[in-house]
């Protein structure tokens, strides 16, 4: 029987001598697939990557998401390539800009973070299939590149975004999209949409574009001191970006944009329990396998936890595999 379609989100809160260890029991409990963030200014992906994957035998492993503007893509795709060909078929790069006020902090915020992004994917998707680019554009220019070792086989190239424009672009360029923390079912089915109209109008209507969703996630046998548990994580991230695609389509975004004003202890204070239900995987175990198909049935392919708070990661991930991932291989 194939692993049920959820995986782990490693990395940002999960210290990073702790990345190898939690990998192989994200596998050995089995988790279909592995994500490592790169909040910054936490964990390095491209290093936690490689742990995870040296770490793990089989588990595809995925980069979830580096920036497109905080690496040139001819070194993110020589980086990509080192990856994919000493682990063989198991490498997901997940390519997008970070959350806007991480970037601003290093001055990178582009004028026109489609542009970039535009540019990015598709020069390092170009590098991976083995192309030498000479060319100048607005963001990324190269000089007689190529890869000295490109991947044998080819490489999912994803995109980590949030808005329409980006959902559209991914749909157009990227083999699959990465769906952010908080993206509620709600904010799922309105994304697939925008992506299928990108596949649509690049001619690739009706091709795999798989959706792995994010989603914070806290589990207990009580399910109120679950749902307490990751207030605070839900505050962190919403503070440094309030207002979004996400909390548009749901419909708060007037309410997380004012609270974040007086910064993530306000913004807590603001969460209303309905946010809770809603946008993140938090319950006991019954309600936690139920959010997860809500999240499956409104577009996502994989559902990726991201465990919280970290000093329970192990915990948590253990009553999951016990609790929630045998109903889920059905699915």
């Amino acid at each position: 029987m194939s692993a049920p379609p959820v995986g782990l989100v490693l990395g940002s809160h999960l210290a990073p001598e702790e990345i190898a260890s939690t990998a192989r029991l994200g596998e050995e409990l089995g988790f279909c697939e592995l994500w490592l963030a790169e909040d910054y200014f936490f964990t390095g992906g491209i290093s936690g990557a490689a742990a995870a994957l040296a770490a793990t035998e089989t588990v595809p492993v995925g980069l979830g998401i580096v920036s497109a503007m905080v690496r040139h893509p001819a070194l993110l795709a020589m980086e990509i390539a080192t990856l994919a060909r000493m682990f063989p078929g198991r490498v997901r790069p997940g390519i997008g800009l970070g959350v806007p006020s991480w970037v601003r902090q290093m001055h990178l915020l582009p004028r026109s973070r489609l542009g970039a992004m535009r540019e990015c994917v598709t020069s390092v998707r170009r590098l991976l299939a083995g192309e030498e680019l000479t060319e100048r554009g607005d963001y990324v220019s190269f000089d007689r590149v190529r890869l000295a070792y490109p991947p044998p086989e080819p490489v999912p190239v994803f995109m980590g975004i949030i808005g329409p424009k980006m959902l559209h672009l991914s749909g157009e360029i990227a083999d699959g999209t990465i769906g952010s923390v908080m993206a509620g079912a709600r904010y799922l089915s309105w994304a697939r949409e925008q992506i299928a109209a990108g596949q649509a109008a690049a001619g690739r209507a009706g091709q795999s574009h798989p959706f792995a969703a994010f989603a914070m996630f806290s589990i207990d046998e009580d399910g109120e001191r679950a749902r307490a548990a990751i207030r605070p994580t839900m505050a962190f991230y919403l503070a440094a970006d309030p207002v979004n695609a996400m909390t548009e389509v749901y419909g708060i975004a007037e309410q997380t944009g004012r609270a974040a004003a007086g910064g993530a202890a306000a913004v807590e204070a603001a969460i209303e329990p309905a946010w809770v239900e809603d946008l993140v995987v938090a319950g006991n175990p019954g309600e936690c396998t139920d959010k997860i198909r809500a999240l499956l049935a409104a577009g996502a392919d994989t559902v990726v936890l991201f465990p919280s708070p970290a000093e329970r990661a192990r915990e948590m991930l253990e009553l999951a595999a016990a609790e929630v991932l045998p109903k889920l291989k059905e699915v």
